[in-house]
This record gives structure tokens, C-alpha cells and sequence, in this order.
């Protein structure tokens, strides 16, 4: 028998067909699918060299082996006579045969995406009329010119974002391959572009050369190509040069009437405004307490030099708005200022679509805030229609959320940031935005992911840290809680309430020593600060010094501390609590009153929110000095009023444990909070045994399961504690 017709007989040929086509499609399918995925590229060269390697041993094992009915026999083991082989070779070949054509159709697919209206497009949908400006390399001696490098590639992705049917990359999300060597076609085919603009800035004195170029990315093909020598008194004509040059070399075929298209840059003449104004976009780019203030600071400095420089004024607004999150500014001046700020810009530009969503949102969340919640409602109508109208402005997308927020409306926030992620897939805020609007309806799992995506791309962000802290204790996770804030700590050394809320965290705990070198952190930053008072009324109680607490509590309240992480409320809980315990009720309510005027006052035509808290605080209170029914009445009106935020009290268990124990439904409360509180960890009702001693839930404790979870409970509290402790014995001995 000639060697060909044995290697038949024994089956190699098909199995090596067999191997070659399947092997090849599914080499093809891996490949295409692993970089879709975020797979390293390693991967997929493994892929293949794996497929390469292996096709020599089936090949040999093919000689000695044949698979049977039975199982693998060896060959001089098989009978050939069996028609249950010809039935297996049968099986092999239609194997063979159906990955051909599933690997002809595919390739055939490919080729058609490829070639699909121009060949210079690499991927499906990919229009040829589209571009990636790259962060522009700096090549200047000092680093600290990385701004002006940075600048400049955000004022030309700017400017061709204007050019007519030209599809342009996010800045961010281009601005995530920055540093880093990766290949043209990667970055494209990441960022569903057709081309790259990328160049480098070099920055001496007065005199900067910039070149620049533009690359299309299927071949690698230089369109166009530039080098300017200038003073930087002529870096607003480079710009213009530029943007337009981009253009013309993209419109002749691609962008009809494109070459005619002026776009705008920054609107400022004058270049020591404009240097200004592009190291406070570089402040202000990680949120940071520091980076927000310094960013305030530049862009007033742009403005003394020009007074008209409309994008200084849009972005100071906006830094306003990001000030009073971070309790930087108190909520009525930072409003005001945003108020005044894009009236100015309107005035010259009355379609700005961040102008008119920051002035909106600084119109409507003080009047809903101060007892008028039907606003709202109109407002996110309005600002719906100026995303729809801008989809690449992510500012207004934030307000829009904000709005949302205030309304209970969280869910609706989930597509909003999904459509920006499609838009700007590498940006690290709307990966955060998204952590928060996971966290706020609490899918603990897709916050977390979403919070490390966006470190990943932007690690300065110290608000990040803190919500994957705030991540870490709904799973009992103490240490995760400081680890993280210890972080953000470090990112953030300026900010006087991250050390505040730690110190309030670990004085629940009981760690009064450890809290107190966090105290001195804020007492040294920020003294008469909302988390400062806050944090030393939890000093007291933790201490058991009863004295101060209520002295602290009353100097709150006289100083008139807005409310700001518990600062009013709790102060006005714990006198309201004690009062209670000794039977001064209503002299304390008088008290309040005369401090307060008018705070207490359920039936008022219109009732600020911060008033609103106090009242349902107020109402246990109510109970001793007040007939059952008219505390009941009053509830219902808190209710009701709550309703029109978008309040439902079911939501959040303790609340409507103490609704429930007001209406003396017992039962009913006793199984709420079996299943709803006393499931979760201790770690996230640290304050529970001061909620618990109110005379109202006396009934409710007395249950023999409320009894067994409160013992649970302690000793959880107790291992929290220790853990603790240890983590900051272990980083005192490494220090």
C-alpha cells in the first residue's frame, strides 16, 4: 500500500483538513472578538501561535489514534470493516466543509466592512470623515508646559468639532492614550475613527514651534503635514491654521463645503489670558478640593486681563457649581455667582448649551430647595432638550442628572451616561458619574466597577476613592471604608472633609484616639467648618461627655450652621433625644423655635427642605408634648410634601421603621427591620442603639429576634473594631 493511500485509510488527511479550517475560523473569530473586549494584544497572538503549534501532533496522533464509537483506540486495535468508521470519516468531512463556508462567509463580511464606502475605513460604520485629535506631545524643556501642549489639543478637537459632517473623537476619551505607545490603527480602531491628528508643541520664552499631522489610519498615510515657528502671540492664528488645514485636507472629497467652514476657537486675543485659562482646565480636570480652588484662581486672573473672555466665564461657572458639591462655597453664593456669570455669556451667546443648562440648574435647585419642588419638573424638560440639542457636551448631561437627583428620579440618570459612554467611551468622569448613579440605587457591584474604570483612567480623583470606601462598608468592610479615605486623603491633602467624615466614621466606632488625628486635620483646615461642628458633637457622645455634647449641639445651632453631612440635623436630633430622656420636651421645641423661626412650622405655605428634615426629626418629640392624632396629621402633611420630591418613605427601611412605629404598627415594623436593617451590617447603622432607645420602638426592641440581632450586632461592632484599630497599628509600625 503506497504511503498516500495509508494516510488515507487512516483518517490524516481529513483530520488535518478538518484542523486547518476549523482551527483557522475560530482563530479568526478569537482574534476579532479579544480587542473588542479589552483583551490584551498578547492574546490574541496567542491564539494563533497556539493553533500553529498545534497542528503537528494532530496531525501525528491521527496516524496512531482513531477515533470509534468506543472511544480512542490505537490503530492496529480498530476494525475497518465496522460501518460505524465510514459514519465518523462521514461526520469529519461535513465538519470540515461547514467551517469552510462559515469561514468564506465571514471573510466574505470582512471584506465587505472593509471596503464599504471608501477603503481607508477600518471598521464597520467607521465614516471616512472622522478624526482623533491626540494629545500633542511636549517637547519643551520644563514639564510644567504639559498645560499649554494639553491646551492646544483641546482648543483644535474644539475647533474641528464645529467643521460641518466631520465626526470627531471626545477629548477625553483621546486624551486616555496619552503617553502611551500605541499603534496608530489601535487608537483608531478604538476611537471608530478614520484618522489621527497628532503633533508636538516645544515652548521657549516667548517663541513655540508646533508641528503637526495628519495621519489616515488604515495605511499609515500622511494627508497632511506642518511645522510653525511663531511667537506665542500667533498661537491663536496656529490654532486657526490648523483647524482649517485639517479641514481643507479632509473636505476635498469627504466633507462637501467642509473647506469653506470657519470654526471658532477660544474667545480670547490676548495670550496670557488664554495661558491662564488653560492651566485651570488642568486644575480642575481631577475635582480635588486644591485643583478646584487654584482653577477659580486662574480663571479670575484670565479675566482681569480680559474681562470678555466668554470661555473663562463658562468655565468659572461651572467650576462654581462643582465648588458647592464639594463644600467649597455655600450654596446661595455659588448659585448667585453661576447666575451672574453665564447672564454675561448668554448675552453675547444666548445658544451656549453650558451657559444655558448652568444657568438653569442655578435657577431651579434653589427655589425647589426653598419649598417650590413643581419647578423642577419644567427645568429637566428644558434641560432634556439641551442634551438633545448638544450630545457631545457632557456639563449639561451632569446638571440634567443633578436635576434628577433632586426628584428621586435615579434611574433615569443609567441611559443618560450610557449614550456618553458611546460618545466618550475613555472619560473618566462620566465613568465616575456612572459609579454614582449606581451607588445611589444601590448596585453596589456596577458601582464598583464603574469607580475602578474610571481611577484606572484618571487616578487623582479623590472623590472616586471615597465612594468606592462608601462601596466597601454596605459589605461590613470597615478597613475598605478608611483604606480608601486614607487614599483620598493623600490625593487630596487640601480638603477638610475627607479627614472630617473619616474622624466621624471612627468615633461612631468608638476609636476616639485614632478619630483625633483626623479632628486636628480639619480643626487645622477648615475650623468652623459644617463637618466640624459636626465631628465634635460625635466626639462628646463617643467620649460620653453628655456637657459638651449638648454644648456643642446649641453652638450649631446659634451659629447657624447650614446643614452639610448631618451638621444641623444631628445637632438638633441629639437635643431633641435628650430632651426626651429627661422630660423637657417642650422647653426645648421653645428653644428651638426662638432659634429657628418658623423651622417647626408643619402647615407653612412654603417650607424649605432643610425645614422639612427637622420636622420629621421633630416628630418622636412631638409625641410627648402633642395629642397622637395631630402628630399622625403632621405626619401625613411630611409625607405627602415628600411625595412631590419624589420621596416614597418604603425605600429607605429606617425611615419607615419609625413611620410604622408612629402609627404603633409593630408587627409590621418588626419585620421590616428583620429583613431590611438587621440583614446588612452593623458597619452602615453605627448610630443604631441612640435610634433605638426612643420610646416609640420600646415595643419593637422587646421582640426576642430584635433582641438576637441587636446581640449580633454588637459583636460585629466589636471585630469592626478591632480591625480597625489593628489596620492603624500596622500602618503606625510601617510609617
Amino acid at each position: 500500500m503506497s504511503v498516500v493511500a495509508e494516510l488515507r485509510r487512516r483518517n490524516v488527511f481529513r483530520v488535518a483538513a478538518a484542523y486547518l479550517v476549523v482551527g483557522w475560523l475560530l482563530t479568526e473569530v478569537l482574534t476579532t472578538i479579544l480587542p473588542t473586549i479589552g483583551a490584551p494584544d498578547w492574546m490574541s497572538r496567542a491564539v494563533i501561535l497556539i493553533f500553529a503549534l498545534g497542528f503537528l501532533p494532530a496531525v501525528i496522533l491521527s496516524w496512531f489514534f482513531e477515533i470509534t464509537p468506543d472511544g480512542v483506540k490505537r490503530d492496529q486495535d480498530v476494525d475497518r470493516a465496522d460501518p460505524a468508521l465510514a459514519t465518523r470519516a462521514r461526520r469529519i468531512d461535513q465538519v470540515t466543509i461547514g467551517a469552510a463556508i462559515a469561514l468564506i462567509v465571514m471573510v466574505g463580511l470582512f471584506s465587505a466592512r472593509y471596503t464599504a464606502d471608501d477603503p481607508t475605513a477600518i471598521d464597520l460604520g467607521v465614516s471616512t470623515a472622522s478624526v482623533a485629535v491626540l494629545p500633542f506631545v511636549n517637547m519643551s524643556n520644563d514639564k510644567d508646559n504639559e498645560y499649554f501642549s494639553d491646551g492646544l489639543t483641546e482648543t483644535l478637537l474644539h475647533m474641528l468639532a464645529q467643521v460641518p459632517d466631520l465626526k470627531v473623537a471626545a477629548r477625553t476619551s483621546s486624551f486616555a492614550f496619552k503617553g502611551q505607545n500605541v499603534q496608530i490603527q489601535e487608537i483608531a480602531r478604538a476611537l471608530q475613527v478614520a484618522h489621527i491628528l497628532e503633533g508636538s508643541v516645544q515652548r521657549v520664552g516667548d517663541r513655540v514651534r508646533i508641528t503637526a499631522q495628519l495621519i489616515r489610519a488604515s495605511d499609515g498615510f500622511h494627508v497632511w503635514s506642518e511645522t510653525y515657528d511663531r511667537t506665542l502671540d500667533d498661537i491663536f492664528a496656529i490654532q486657526d491654521e490648523i483647524a482649517h488645514r485639517v479641514g481643507s485636507a479632509l473636505s476635498a472629497s469627504l466633507l462637501p463645503g467642509g473647506e469653506d467652514a470657519q470654526p471658532e476657537g477660544v474667545h480670547t486675543a490676548n495670550a496670557d489670558a488664554y495661558d491662564l485659562y488653560l492651566q485651570a482646565r488642568k486644575e480642575r480636570a481631577t475635582y480635588s478640593y486644591g485643583g478646584l480652588k487654584t482653577a477659580e484662581d486662574l480663571l479670575k486672573g484670565a479675566l482681569l486681563i480680559d474681562p470678555d473672555f466668554l470661555d473663562a466665564k463658562t468655565e468659572l461657572a461651572v467650576g462654581y457649581f462643582n465648588q458647592l458639591q464639594t463644600g467649597l462655597m455655600d450654596k446661595d453664593q455659588a448659585y448667585a455667582e453661576i447666575r451672574a456669570l453665564t447672564a454675561q455669556v448668554l448675552e453675547v451667546r444666548p445658544q451656549d448649551p453650558v451657559a444655558r443648562a448652568a444657568a438653569l440648574i442655578a435657577t431651579l435647585l434653589p427655589q425647589a430647595v426653598g419649598g417650590n419642588p413643581s419647578v423642577i419638573r419644567g427645568g429637566i424638560a428644558e434641560l432634556e432638550g439641551i442634551v438633545t440639542e448638544a450630545p457631545h457636551e457632557l456639563q449639561p448631561r451632569i446638571f440634567l442628572i443633578r436635576a434628577y437627583s433632586s426628584v428621586q428620579r435615579f434611574d433615569e440618570a443609567i441611559p443618560l451616561l450610557q449614550e456618553a459612554l458611546r460618545l466618550d467611551p475613555y472619560n473618566p468622569v462620566i465613568h465616575y458619574e456612572l459609579g454614582g448613579a449606581y451607588a445611589r440605587l444601590k448596585r453596589w457591584d456596577e458601582a464598583r466597577r464603574a469607580m475602578e474604570r474610571s481611577l484606572a483612567l484618571e487616578p487623582a480623583q479623590p472623590n472616586a476613592y471615597t465612594t468606592l470606601g462608601d462601596i466597601a462598608i454596605q459589605d461590613g468592610d470597615a478597613v475598605g471604608f478608611v483604606t480608601q479615605f486614607v487614599t483620598s486623603l493623600a490625593v487630596d491633602p487640601r480638603d477638610p472633609e475627607l479627614p472630617g467624615i473619616l474622624a466621624g466614621f471612627l468615633y461612631e466606632l468608638g476609636l476616639v484616639e485614632e478619630a483625633d488625628d483626623f479632628r486636628k486635620r480639619v480643626l487645622m483646615l477648615a475650623p468652623n467648618s459644617e463637618i466640624a461642628h459636626r465631628i465634635e458633637l460625635l466626639r462628646a457622645l463617643a467620649k460620653g461627655d453628655r456637657q459638651a455634647a449638648v454644648t456643642s449641639a446649641r453652638r450649631t445651632i446659634t451659629e447657624d450652621v447650614p446643614e452639610r453631612h448631618g451638621s444641623l440635623t444631628g445637632a438638633v436630633q441629639y437635643l431633641l433625644r435628650t430632651a426626651v430622656q429627661d422630660g423637657n420636651v417642650a422647653e426645648e421645641l421653645a428653644w428651638l423655635e426662638e432659634q429657628m423661626p418658623g423651622a417647626l412650622d408643619v402647615d407653612a405655605e412654603r417650607v424649605p427642605q432643610r425645614d422639612r428634615l427637622l420636622q420629621g426629626i421633630a416628630l418622636s418629640a412631638w409625641l410627648s408634648t402633642l395629642p397622637r392624632e395631630e402628630v399622625l396629621r403632621r405626619l401625613d402633611v411630611l409625607i405627602k410634601t415628600g411625595g412631590e420630591l419624589g420621596f416614597d418613605p418604603q425605600q429607605n427601611p429606617d425611615t419607615w421603621i419609625a413611620i410604622l412605629a408612629l402609627r404603633g404598627e409593630i408587627d409590621t415594623a418588626i419585620e421590616v427591620a428583620l429583613e431590611r436593617v438587621f440583614s446588612q451590617s452593623v458597619a452602615t447603622h453605627l448610630g443604631w442603639r441612640d435610634v433605638y432607645t426612643q420610646p416609640q420602638y420600646a415595643e419593637i426592641v422587646a421582640d426576642p429576634r430584635i433582641q438576637d440581632a441587636m446581640r449580633r450586632w454588637e459583636a460585629e461592632e466589636s471585630q469592626l473594631r478591632n480591625n480597625v484599630r489593628a489596620y492603624f497599628n500596622d500602618l503606625q509600625a510601617a510609617s
